[in-house]
């Protein structure tokens, strides 16, 4: 367990019992989910931790990681909804309406995919796209990321809110984010006073769009891939894993692990 500049203390983790967490280049790697990390992802909810992961994931991803993985809940397409197992049965907690939202998105849709075909540009309308519940994404690795930028812009210019991850422009009508989701579940389904919040919570991230979440959550962590967007970020990690990806995703759960044992 090491990290770039400061570590993190036990006394500073010893209280935290859910741990939120991206997705693709946190818990993946190179797209896979390597056993050292679905392993981290076990010892941490035999410990008594909550993970959660918080994702621009499409529902289909959310419904599969919610059933199979040990986790407490999914939020999905960065924060349009919460997923969860009651009695058995995946529900799925909406930002708004659902209606509103299916009906938002496939406007959005039609609006986004005019907007590249009028650029004339090769960008791609994600393959997952028809698994999606509440925005439109847009393949975006291997992309010069001033094109990126110019389209993002272009997105936001007829109304869209964008969101930049490590693989993916997503884009969503509608005024929440990863944050705003993540403090109505805290709340509403885990019952966390706000003022616990900052002792009893963690997050892991990589990428622009887990800035929210680092603004949010005072013992916030990036594994080391994310160490080349950090001048980009509003909000950067507290401490930074010398490992990327899952390899740090599983760093970074010993530390809380073991932080989490000496406490008591």
């Amino acid at each position: 367990m090491s990290y770039v500049d400061l570590a993190p203390s036990a006394r500073e983790l010893r209280d935290v019992r859910y741990l939120f967490t991206d997705i693709d280049d946190t818990l993946t790697t190179e797209g896979k989910l390597l056993p050292q990390t679905y392993q981290a992802l076990w010892d941490l909810s035999r410990a008594g931790i909550a993970v959660v992961p918080v994702t621009g994931g499409s529902a289909g991803w959310c419904e599969h990681i919610v059933r199979a993985w040990p986790v407490a809940a999914v939020v999905g397409e960065s924060g349009a909804y919460c997923v969860t197992r009651r009695d058995g049965a995946v529900v799925f907690d909406y930002w708004e309406d659902a209606t509103l939202q299916a009906e938002r998105q496939r406007l959005h849709l039609q609006s986004v995919k005019e907007l590249v075909s009028r650029r004339g540009k090769t960008f791609r309308i994600a393959h997952d796209q028809v698994f999606r519940l509440a925005d439109v994404a847009i393949d975006i690795q291997g992309y010069d990321p001033h094109e990126v930028e110019d389209l993002a812009s272009s997105i936001k210019a007829i109304g869209g809110t964008v969101a930049i991850s490590s693989i993916h422009i997503n884009t969503w009508i509608g005024n929440y984010d990863k944050r705003s989701m993540s403090e109505r579940i805290l709340t509403e389904i885990f019952g966390i006073d706000p003022a616990e919040t900052p002792a009893v919570t963690a997050f892991v991230g990589d990428s622009r769009n887990d800035a929210p979440m680092f603004g949010f959550i005072r013992n916030s962590f990036g594994v080391n891939n994310i160490i080349p967007v950090l001048p980009q970020l509003q909000y950067a990690p507290k401490w930074v894993s010398l490992q990327p990806a899952g390899l740090g995703f599983a760093d970074i759960a010993r530390t809380i692990l073991q932080a989490a044992a000496a406490g008591e």
